[in-house]
């Protein structure tokens, strides 16, 4: 969990954009409210604005960089724009302040927006990268899957699982692109890098993409792998697949051919991110002592049956 110093000194912080320094009191109920902590972030709302203390070790250039291109006008209407231009520090992370945006509603699994989804990612990825304030660095998504699989074998090197090696071999299996230790094929647009449902809130009367941590440059097909793998593992149904493929490829999605199969383009990003997801939940499984619920064993044994039929490469020159 977060220090206690770092969560009233973000709630202060919220506080202060909030509301007008010569206001006399606070009207807000609750007056502060955490919307997540994780050991990555500590994310605090005080009405309408919304504070977030970023990642220990946070590289401050390159936040920079993702603050000025959420910030860039040419992007109003793919992402949600920072209340500041620049990150602050309390207790030694940084902090940047948003605008409060309402969250889908995983109440009402029938209304997820896939479709705005689709299109959100498709106007992300056909913006040039020349166009954009500053250089940005490498999208962050292979890295993540590398440090999963990392965060596996530290939780599991004294006590193995016995699902780890299905995960190690479907892992092992991947090109080095896909495991962050060689560039992408393709050219390298600009990607969110981390996209699932939670990354879009309803602001100004429209979906707009949040949380730019995973923000860069690298394939966009790594943006569509998350729901990819999902349908493929039988998490998604085929209809909401198809909506969110459909708008994707309709708003001029660059990830994938615009008509025909799309699997040459997206099995191997699907598979990263399956190798992923099963890792962090062997992960947090093993940290609580239980067994791995009924989701998670879905996704173990997608990496079994991955292990058992070798990955197509990513065709050149298609995004």
């Amino acid at each position: 969990m977060t220090p206690v110093p770092l969560l009233p000194a973000l709630a202060a912080h919220a506080e202060l954009r909030a509301h007008a320094p010569a206001a006399r009191a606070c009207p807000c109920a609750p007056p502060a409210t955490v919307l997540a902590d994780r050991p990555d972030a500590l994310v605090v709302r005080h009405g309408g604005v919304v504070a977030k203390a970023h990642a220990p070790g946070t590289d401050e250039r390159h936040l920079a960089a993702r603050l000025a291109t959420a910030a860039h006008p040419g992007l109003a209407d793919t992402l949600l724009a920072p209340l500041a231009a620049h990150a602050s520090r309390l207790h030694d992370r940084l902090v940047t302040l948003w605008p409060y945006g309402a969250p889908v509603d995983r109440e009402d699994p029938d209304a997820a927006p896939w479709e705005a989804a689709a299109v959100l990612l498709a106007r992300l990825h056909r913006t040039p990268p020349a166009e954009l304030p500053a250089p940005l660095p490498d999208m962050r998504g292979p890295r993540k899957a590398a440090q999963a699989l990392a965060r596996l074998r530290a939780a599991t090197a004294t006590a193995p699982h016995p699902d780890t090696p299905a995960v190690e071999r479907a892992w092992s299996a991947l090109p080095p692109w896909a495991r962050a230790e060689a560039p992408a094929p393709g050219p390298a647009r600009l990607c969110h890098g981390d996209l699932h449902l939670g990354q879009l809130v309803r602001a100004r009367g429209r979906w707009l993409l949040i949380d730019i941590d995973d923000l860069g440059l690298g394939d966009p097909a790594w943006d569509l792998a998350r729901p990819a793998a999902w349908y493929a593992c039988g998490l998604l149904g085929a209809g909401e697949w198809a909506r969110f493929l459909d708008a994707y490829r309709a708003a001029g999605g660059p990830a994938v051919p615009a008509t025909g199969d799309p699997w040459p383009v997206l099995d191997v990003p699907a598979r990263a991110l399956t190798v992923q997801t099963a890792a962090l939940a062997i992960t947090k499984a093993t940290a609580a002592g239980r067994a791995l619920d009924e989701v998670e064993q879905d996704v173990v044994a997608a990496c079994r049956r991955m292990a058992a039929v070798p990955p197509g490469p990513a065709p050149r020159g298609t995004k």
